[in-house]
């Protein structure tokens, strides 16, 4: 996804994507500090960011352009002049306008306002484009979210960086919105007070919406999962007093955990040990174990290894009681793991609530993607109330630079990631899984289970109106260790499979 900033679509000088030429404020102000790191510490450089952006009032352009004063550019049309919500939406009206006017080319629109003037285009456009008809119907539209306080349940794991860094970081606030994100002990706590109303969304993993419209360990009940929180991000973790056997096949008889039945974690264990000739129910025991209480299992033997999410795998490592023995996207590279996810009684009854709450998280995982935000994003969530982990350990994490536990360190940016869209060919994976292994059981339509949970087509629009990018399909083919899944082929691939319950 490309992030698009508040720039002045009808100034060739402009950028409308942040960059070196971005005029909002943030960028400016950035690009001031850069200029004067010679005269402080790293540390106190990024104090100063954090205080001028996100510290104070919920309007940050306004304190900077306070505190640039003189600085500040003289234009009205500047972005640090937009001084309202409402100055805000007209500004994105214009530029979503003029973007695909120029069929989203911005290296031709800034010419061409060179060449003609920005004032004289700005005529031709209201000679033929009813602009301020535009802004009055889309705002129209928009509303007010009708339930501003909301409560969100988050484990707290790094896949839940959007849902949780959205709380300090402003973007809940950014929309109107004043959330209350709840640590939760663990998944099935999440799903209960979920069904409950105690939670009015909540942090999931993928399968778990799923499983809960499905009726899968829990009362049927219809589960929208609107967006994926991230991609990759998960491991298996072993004793260190298994460092000789890393062949899967001398697993048997070793007890791993897992965070919940209905999770990435489960079915991506399984089937790597399957890949191996072991079968997951008779050749190893798996337990659900909370995240939080992994690193403590392994270090009194209640496990050999696990799967888990991070950052209790990096954690294992940092207390010198485990090491890496795979990262989950050396086995399925880009799957899923955790999502934002709500009743469907929330997006009918609550539709403004419920689109604000998705262009929050949508404009955080944006934020979370770009590598350059990750080290401030793990300070933002490593405290008591979040993470209540090590900072070093999160950034580790984040950063893709850690230590394996093996004596090596590695760098792979990719070691997790963050992307919204939640597309259908996943959930189908993840349904065939839970055929496979007896979660579900009889014929199952696929595609039409995954398409009434996974809102592909809501997050294609949050994410348009963002000015972001969003896939035109929702459907691909993946390879996971060299076996290829074809989602139109769904009961086929279950059935391929020596190993299974089915």
């Amino acid at each position: 996804m490309s992030f698009k900033s508040l720039g002045n679509p009808f100034d060739g000088e402009s950028d409308l994507t942040h960059g070196p030429g971005c005029s909002c404020p943030i960028c400016v102000f950035a690009r001031d500090q850069a200029q004067a790191e010679y005269e402080c510490s790293e540390t106190e450089l990024t104090a100063k960011l954090e205080k001028a952006v996100f510290e104070g009032s919920d309007r940050p352009e306004r304190r900077l352009t306070a505190e640039r004063g003189s600085q500040a550019a003289p234009s009205s049309t500047d972005a640090n002049q937009l001084s309202s919500s409402e100055d805000v939406m007209d500004r994105v009206i214009e530029s979503a306008v003029v973007r695909s006017v120029f069929g989203h080319h911005e290296a031709s629109r800034r010419e061409f306002m060179r060449m003609i003037g920005g004032g004289t285009m700005a005529a031709l456009f209201a000679t033929f484009f009813p602009m301020e008809a535009a802004k009055a119907a889309i705002k129209e539209t928009l509303g007010k979210p009708e339930k501003s306080k909301l409560k969100i349940g988050f484990v707290p794991i790094t896949c839940a960086t959007p849902i949780i860094m959205s709380h300090p970081m402003g973007f809940y606030s950014k929309y109107g919105l004043d959330v209350d994100v709840i640590k939760t002990a663990g998944w099935a706590v999440a799903r209960d007070k979920s069904l409950a109303g105690e939670y009015d969304a909540s942090h999931m993993l993928t399968p778990m919406p799923l499983a809960i419209s499905m009726g899968a360990g829990s009362t049927a009940t219809p589960f929208r999962m609107p967006l994926v929180e991230n991609i990759n991000g998960q491991a298996i973790v072993l004793h260190v007093k298994h460092k000789d056997k890393r062949d899967p096949k001398m697993w048997k008889g070793f007890k791993f955990g897992v965070p919940f039945d209905y999770s990435m974690h489960n079915f991506l264990l399984r089937y790597y040990v399957a890949e191996f000739g072991l079968d997951p129910d008779t050749d190893i025991q798996i337990r659900v174990v909370p995240p939080p209480e992994m690193v403590a299992n392994l270090r009194a033997g209640n496990l050999d290894g696990y799967l888990s999410p991070d950052p209790f795998n990096q954690r294992a490592v940092w207390e010198k009681v485990g090491f890496l023995h795979i990262l989950t996207k050396d086995i399925w590279e880009g799957h899923p793991c955790c999502a934002f996810a709500c009743s469907e009684k929330f997006t009918t009854e609550l539709p403004n609530t419920y689109g604000a709450l998705m262009k929050a998280i949508v404009d955080a995982t944006a934020y979370s993607q770009k590598a350059e935000n990750r080290l401030e994003i793990s300070k933002a969530i490593a405290p008591k109330n979040y993470l209540n982990q090590p900072e070093a350990v999160i950034a580790q994490v984040l950063t893709g630079k850690y230590a394996d536990g093996l004596g090596n360190v590695k760098n792979d940016p990719d070691r997790i990631d963050f992307d919204p869209f939640p597309w259908h060919s996943m959930g189908v994976w993840i349904l065939t899984q839970m055929k496979r292994w007896g979660y579900i059981k009889g014929d199952i339509d696929y595609k039409k289970i995954a398409e009434e949970v996974y809102l592909a087509a809501d997050a294609s629009r949050i994410m348009r109106d963002l000015g972001y990018d969003a896939p035109d399909h929702t459907y691909e083919k993946y390879t996971i260790m060299g076996k290829e899944f074809d989602p139109d082929k769904a009961e086929e691939y279950v059935q391929s499979f020596a190993i299974k319950r089915t």
